[in-house]
């Protein structure tokens, strides 16, 4: 993936004491100033130094021939169970650098989850139905947040010079925002930023004849 740095604002007061951890609010637009949705945000490193990260588990569902929640970020590590929701059998794949899997069709659950061993972008499809789309962004830290309404939150944040990392799936190519800021710990904070986004190329849903269903 590559990097390139972005302009940011800054907001908030910190107290001098490092006793405590900090909160970090990211408040994410758009070039037109609009509020995004599906971007991650998350913390590279702590004042040069890695933090250790803990694998969880989730869920990326497939409801209404779309995959639910349609970004996901897990630590390094991390198992993800793909249900099938629909009534109809869905083929979920990756061939991305980062991971490759098949699950062959299926309605329900299938017999095991995949396990995300390698940092990077997994793009999720299905080989049966071309406008499924999905992301799942591994990454080897514990301070991941996810953007809703424009908005990610870290409720612990330690103080000290964060390497700060954002994704999104319309950024050119690969591209990961990276940006660098420090922080001193007890009072909260908030980091307003604006990225550039291209225009979403929606993949229409073929036609069903007859009304046959897969």
């Amino acid at each position: 993936m590559r990097f390139r740095s972005i302009l940011f604002f800054f907001y908030g007061v910190f107290s001098a004491s490092n006793l405590r951890a900090a909160t970090l609010t990211v408040n994410i637009t758009d070039q037109n100033s609009n509020l995004i949705e599906n971007a991650v945000v998350y913390i590279k490193s702590v004042n040069g130094q890695s933090l250790p990260s803990t694998p969880k588990n989730i869920e990326v569902d497939q409801i209404d021939e779309m995959f639910v929640p349609h970004v996901n970020a897990i630590t390094i590590g991390s198992q993800v169970s793909f249900p099938n929701s629909d009534h109809i059998r869905h083929h979920v794949y990756s061939f991305s650098e980062a991971m490759t899997f098949e699950i062959p069709l299926y309605i329900g659950i299938p017999a095991a989850p995949i396990r995300f061993d390698h940092i990077g972008l997994v793009t999720l499809g299905c080989n049966i139905h071309d406008h499924m789309l999905g992301y799942i962004l591994v990454v080897d830290t514990p301070l991941i947040a996810q953007v809703t309404a424009g908005i990610g939150r870290f409720e612990v944040v330690p103080g000290g010079e964060l390497a700060l990392e954002i994704w999104h799936p319309l950024l050119a190519g690969d591209e990961v925002l990276k940006q660098s800021l420090t922080v001193t710990a007890e009072e909260n904070a908030v980091l307003h930023l604006q990225i550039e986004l291209r225009p979403e190329r929606m993949v229409r849903r073929a036609p069903r004849r007859n009304g046959n269903r897969y």
